[in-house]
């Protein structure tokens, strides 16, 4: 008996042993409930902060981006959701061309009719390359599609009523900036450098993906352009115009500036002109770039990027697309603004 008490345990008791059970994060709904019970019980002390005239201030700049951006934002996760859900990927397979140096402007330009949101054209172009298109297409795609299509070009035309310039500017720069990087790639890019994606199916169905996508683009997307929306209320409102003036003034500090708060910010590309035109001290070079390097990399697409194709791709692919966006910007501001 001693000796069956002393027995160890052999490995298939030992991986029937349950696991301690994890910690249940804040849910959605629970944050919420903390949030409407911080704001009924600080409700005296918000009243007063936002009756100054700074805070009144802020409050309309903030709102006013985000009732212009939301609709596009909507529209364009809608498309996108669909688009995840509906059209199979066998279908981009057959219309991509087999020579990698055609088929990559042949991707940039199928970004122009496809929308996707940045959320969504990670994970499409993971699975164009797990189909067997030719990663420097399959990226080119991803740049291009939430850069180019036509809800950002509508969304850009009415953020810049009566500059149509400012459209044509991010069409071409996105499009020269994508290609290029399509390019780079099939030309120096590794096969090892990347971590094909595993394969994703929703067992509930195509309509069961496509809410699902909604749901998950537009908390994300919306999350980011509140967000994005504060900072540039903050920056027009809180920070004195004497601080910014010497850097938007500044030919490339300007440029460098929006493309940094770009990549910090993370906006979604259907709602970002809007918060572009809303900083009136930088100029239209300068606005570009924030428009162009934001839906090629930010801290949510680095992240998306890493988690998709590994680590190593990352920290190779996004200093490219950051270099490339600026490039771009900077030239067809010099020749279009």
């Amino acid at each position: 008996m001693s000796a069956e008490l002393a027995k160890p345990e052999t490995p298939a008791e030992t991986s029937a042993t349950p696991a301690p059970p994890r910690r249940r994060g804040l849910t959605s709904i629970e944050a919420l409930a903390l949030l409407l019970i911080f704001g009924l019980t600080a409700r005296p002390g918000l009243t007063e902060i936002f009756a100054a005239p700074a805070a009144q201030a802020w409050s309309a700049r903030f709102v006013a981006v985000c009732v212009q951006a939301f609709p596009f934002l909507v529209l364009g996760v809608v498309l996108s959701a669909a688009i995840a859900a509906f059209v199979p990927a066998g279908f981009f397979h057959k219309v991509v061309p087999k020579r990698t140096a055609l088929a990559v402007p042949v991707a940039g330009v199928a970004g122009a009719v496809l929308p996707a949101c940045e959320c969504a054209s990670v994970p499409v172009a993971g699975a164009l390359v797990r189909r067997g298109v030719a990663p420097a297409a399959a990226f080119t795609f991803m740049l291009a599609s939430p850069a180019i299509n036509p809800i950002v070009v509508v969304s850009t035309f009415v953020a810049f009523p009566g500059n149509p310039e400012m459209v044509y500017a991010r069409v071409a720069a996105s499009l020269a900036a994508a290609i290029g990087i399509g390019w780079l790639w099939a030309r120096l890019g590794k096969t090892e450098w990347l971590n094909l994606p595993k394969h994703r199916h929703h067992d509930d169905g195509k309509w069961a993906a496509f809410w699902s996508g909604i749901r998950h683009d537009f908390l994300h997307a919306g999350g980011y352009l509140v967000i994005g929306a504060a900072i540039a209320a903050s920056l027009n409102t809180l920070v004195p115009e004497t601080w910014l003036q010497p850097i938007a003034d500044h030919p490339v500090l300007g440029v460098l500036a929006l493309a940094v708060l770009a990549v910090l910010v993370s906006i979604c590309s259907e709602s970002d002109a809007f918060v572009a035109a809303s900083l009136t001290q930088f100029s239209p070079t300068a606005k570009l770039a924030f428009m162009v390097v934001g839906p090629f990399i930010d801290v949510k697409l680095a992240a998306m990027q890493a988690g998709t194709f590994g680590r190593r791709f990352a920290l190779r692919f996004a200093p490219a697309a950051f270099v490339a966006a600026v490039a771009a910007s900077a030239l067809m501001g010099v020749v279009l603004l």
